[in-house]
């Protein structure tokens, strides 16, 4: 059984999925350490630790990480790296400025996170859990989706490899790739009636995803009912991988 802290460090705390992350576990008596860019857009609640970092940066992710130790008196129990960025273009009309800033946001805060906490906990000799967010256009190709799903195939890649290159340690590396979900940050995207229709017609539940899909799923994977779970690319999508369902024609 999972004997870990109850503490967790969230990265894109400002964020829709985290927030809703961070209500789930505030539920459970969880401890969190909230990181962002800004800490004015953190709303931490009781004894939430507040943290301003840049964790697309190694000196960020270190810094977030050596500060929730030093609140919580080691290294928090699990890291959830929830920072990233959407970006839905074609490759013609993406930029350059903007296909670094893609990867930097979701490829290089999952890397650098993942190796300051990896790294404390080899220090500790002691396990803990980590969970990384994919998107489903890293499984299957999604027009428009060129320099995300880079990002994100990555961030999968990186996960199977922790999760080996860790095991004998009990760090377990699971990853939720998930379909679109109605955040602050794709509000765009379902913007209007026709819109919101537009999208959930594509999933075969027949609804596009909430943060809560994902954050009741991360709530899971880092607690101890997930103890034997690790190296697992876990999509939350509605069935949009899996199904196929029957297309009447009229």
């Amino acid at each position: 059984m999972n004997t870990l802290p109850m503490t967790c460090l969230i990265t894109g705390a400002s964020g829709g999925v985290a927030t809703a992350l961070a209500a789930h576990l505030r539920s459970e008596g969880w401890r969190l350490a909230l990181v962002g860019r800004d800490r004015e857009r953190l709303h931490p609640e009781g004894d939430d630790l507040a943290i301003e970092a840049d964790v697309s940066t190694e000196a960020g992710a270190q810094a977030a990480l050596k500060a929730a130790t030093e609140a919580f008196g080691e290294p928090p129990g699990a890291v959830v790296n929830c920072a990233g960025a959407v970006l839905i273009a074609p490759i013609g009309r993406t930029g350059e400025q903007q296909y670094r800033d893609c990867l930097s946001a979701n490829l290089d805060t999952a890397f650098f996170v993942s190796r300051a906490y990896a790294t404390a906990l080899q220090a500790q000799k002691r396990g803990g859990a980590l969970v990384l967010f994919s998107s489903v256009a890293a499984s299957v190709g999604v027009a428009n989706h060129a320099a995300i799903a880079i990002a994100k195939g990555g961030i999968e890649a990186l996960a199977r490899s922790l999760a080996a290159d860790f095991s004998t340690l009990g760090l377990r590396v699971n990853v939720i790739a998930p379909g679109l979900m109605e955040t602050p940050a794709t509000a765009k995207f379902v913007s209007s009636d026709l819109a919101r229709r537009a999208v959930s017609a594509q999933y075969p539940l027949g609804r596009h995803g909430a943060a809560d899909d994902a954050a009741t799923l991360a709530a899971f994977l880092v607690s101890s009912r997930a103890a034997w779970i690790s190296g697992q690319v876990i999509a939350v999508d509605g069935g949009f991988l899996a199904v196929r369902p029957t297309v009447k024609v009229s």
